[in-house]
């Protein structure tokens, strides 16, 4: 009996669970090569000099019901607060149909990002439904397949336009009434590249828009006003300068698109149509753009085509501008698309098609008017012009407001000691606006009457109603019963291969599959329906499991400290480029903007080394991808004033692993350069010697 406890015992293990081949199959491939253990294979496998010489200090792993248990842990020390902050995310409901067949389901969330066209057909057409839904909805001419989130979505504008601009100067204007994290993402990326940052206020008539290369407004505003913005994109116009519309599209579904009123460009983000806050994400950012753009429009781009049949098909389009063709001449760094968000987004338009996503906009900013509208009556004053977020003036009691509405179990937005700011959502409820009065009540001793909460009042200005037609395609008017969506999302799914049919085709060093024990907390309220900007007191289980994964990667890689801020494997290349380029300049060699880069590294490494400022320059491989000690000695050689680093991608993209690494870094930190490991495979990591 304790022989077959034993043997069970070990069947519960995570491992065994979810690497692929047991020990009947491992002791197979030992004795088909030749060897005894697996041990044995390792030491001729791999290099002494890489090879982890002591043992990692972790924690023994969890079983999966273990696993469980600490997420759920972590869980129950997160407060869900009503989420009505806003700042560009908000509340919103996952159709269940949705939730289960995709989110839920292996057959969209195993799945790579399409490089295969010919396997992957289901999600191009749901990543042509949300180019759709963009291009419409922002009445635009063309959009890509997704971003990676809103903010970067406006930096990545912001240097489409500098390709693209004839103007000799080098001003990006920006609407001060933007969100904050874009501010910063725009400041962060213009500084290596020489862009100059400058607010303004665009509700000031007298505001000086001339004399820049592009404009950036949003739309509405991070304060949530809503402007009428035809003159100061015509003034942009005439000089020279192209437009950027930072803007919402539920928002859209009520309000003149911006590519009516004259904008080249429109980013925003994705996120309320169907996708969980999680924190602040990953959600999926858009951008749209109108014709002669095109070829520099970022990420992924699914066309429409005809084989020789006659026959439709997706593709994915305008391939030559990807990193691994142009490397440094690449438009760039983003090579990927965020898909499963994507596709979440798509098919909730499909699933509400244009009268039901018009319906909750029009019942959002109906529950946003009639909360306005109590408080003026009450004698309060409040902001006007407005799609779903109401501004409050407080007269220095902010704290108090948001204090007791807190005690209301709602998270409200503190602007200033005078301010507050309130963002309602899908979810918001007659219910809300009544504890919202009470708030207010309350804290300023008025009586707020609930005879507006029936008022089909809107703060939308009939000058910028939306009165153009969108989602008209047949998709967008079909599937709206759970029935017929359901039989849409599994059609699509049989025209795909993913790990529920088969191996994943083609997979990178960011193909890493995540169990699903260790994503089912990814759906419970916990942790998807926490607002970004939470309270800091509220988010403990959060800020927990953040800091024990920095604290285990720090432990893996052997570095000090793990920022996981960059949300992609571009973005994380150009943070650590920038964090050398910070070294150099901190320390006086401003000169040094030299990267090396071999050959056979992955092409958005070259892009990311231009984006933060750097000049490239090529070390040659050979034909396995190990680089050149020649030809490396050479380039630091004719560099060495100027060396700032170097990026090896660890293992190669040839799936090698440099056995010369610790000299080549030597060779890099003697002419005074900083080496940058990029592609690091965790789970080799844990075998290797730390970078």
């Amino acid at each position: 009996m304790s022989e077959v406890i034993t043997k069970l015992d070990s069947a519960d293990k995570f491992s065994d669970r979810h690497i692929g081949i047991d020990s009947a199959g491992l002791q197979h491939i030992l004795k088909t090569l030749g060897y005894d253990s697996l041990d044995e294979l390792t030491q001729v496998a791999v290099p002494d000099t890489i090879k982890l010489s002591d043992r990692l200090n972790l924690d023994e792993g969890y079983s999966e019901p273990e696993v469980l248990q600490q997420l759920r842990k972590l869980s129950n020390q997160n407060t869900v607060l009503t989420p009505m902050i806003g700042l560009g995310y908000y509340n919103t409901f996952t159709p269940g149909v949705i939730a289960r067949n995709i989110f839920e389901n292996p057959a969209w969330y195993t799945a790579y990002t399409p490089y295969q066209p010919e396997i992957s057909q289901g999600r191009l057409e749901a990543l042509l439904n949300f180019q759709t839904v963009v291009t419409d909805l922002t009445g635009l001419d063309i959009a890509s397949a997704s971003l990676l989130d809103e903010a970067t979505a406006a930096a990545e504008a912001m240097t489409l336009i500098r390709r693209m601009s004839k103007s000799e100067s080098n001003t990006f204007l920006v609407d001060s009434d933007t969100h904050p994290q874009t501010l910063a993402v725009l400041a962060t990326r213009a500084e290596p590249l020489g862009i100059d940052i400058r607010l303004v206020d665009i509700s000031n008539s007298g505001a000086q828009i001339e004399s820049c290369f592009g404009l950036l407004v949003s739309y509405p505003a991070s304060s949530g006003v809503i402007r009428n913005l035809n003159s100061v994109v015509s003034v942009a116009h005439e000089s020279g300068a192209l437009v950027v519309a930072v803007t919402d599209l539920l928002a859209l579904t009520l309000l003149t698109p911006p590519g009516e009123w004259g904008a080249d460009i429109a980013v925003g983000s994705s996120q309320r149509f169907g996708v969980p806050l999680g924190f602040g994400g990953p959600h999926a950012g858009f951008m749209a753009v109108r014709s002669g753009l095109e070829r520099s429009l970022p990420g992924r781009l699914v066309g429409v085509t005809k084989d020789a049949a006659g026959k439709m098909a997706y593709r994915l389009a305008l391939q030559t501008r990807e990193q691994h063709i142009r490397r440094d001449k690449a438009t760039s760094n983003i090579c990927t698309a965020q898909v499963l968000l994507a596709v979440l987004a798509s098919m909730y338009a499909v699933y509400h098609g244009p009268k039901g996503l018009k319906r909750i906009a029009i019942r959002t900013n109906r529950l946003a008017t009639a909360f306005a509208m109590g408080l003026k009556d009450s004698g309060l004053s409040t902001s006007a012009d407005f799609f779903d977020t109401v501004q409050v003036d407080v007269a220095g009691r902010a704290g108090e407001v948001v204090s007791e509405a807190r005690a209301q179990g709602i998270a409200i937005h503190e602007v200033s000691a005078d301010r507050v700011s309130i963002s309602f959502d899908e979810t918001s409820t007659y219910k809300t606006v009544e504890l919202l009065w009470s708030v207010f009540a309350k804290v300023f001793s008025v009586e707020i009457s609930s005879k507006d909460l029936q008022a089909q009042t809107s703060s939308i200005p009939l000058t910028l109603e939306r009165h153009s037609e969108f989602l008209t395609h047949e998709v967008f008017n079909s599937y709206h019963s759970e029935t017929e969506m359901l039989r849409y999302i599994r059609r699509l799914s049989d025209k795909d291969l993913a790990l529920d049919r088969t191996m994943i085709p083609l997979g990178s060093c960011t193909m890493k599959l995540n169990a699903t024990t260790e994503m089912a907390a990814v759906t419970w309220p916990e942790f998807s329906s926490i607002h970004p900007f939470a309270p800091t007191d509220t988010v403990t289980g959060y800020l927990e499991l953040i800091k024990q994964l920095e604290n285990w990667l720090a432990e893996i890689t052997g570095y000090d400290s793990v920022n996981l801020q960059p949300n992609a494997g571009s973005q994380g290349e150009f943070a650590g480029l920038l964090a050398i380029r910070g070294f150099h300049k901190a320390n006086g060699d401003h000169q040094r903007d030299v990267c090396l880069i071999p050959s056979s590294a992955h092409g958005t490494n070259a892009a990311s080394a231009v984006m933060a400022g750097m000049r490239v320059v090529v070390v040659a491989c050979d034909d396995q991808g190990n680089v050149d000690l020649t030809d490396l000695q050479a380039k630091i050689a004719a560099n060495a004033d100027c060396l700032a680093a170097l990026m090896i991608t660890y293992p190669s993209t040839h799936g090698v692993y440099e056995a010369s690494v610790t000299k080549i870094c030597e060779l890099v930190h003697e002419a005074g350069g900083q080496v940058y490991v990029d592609g690091a495979n965790l789970n080799a990591l844990v075998g290797l010697a730390k970078p």
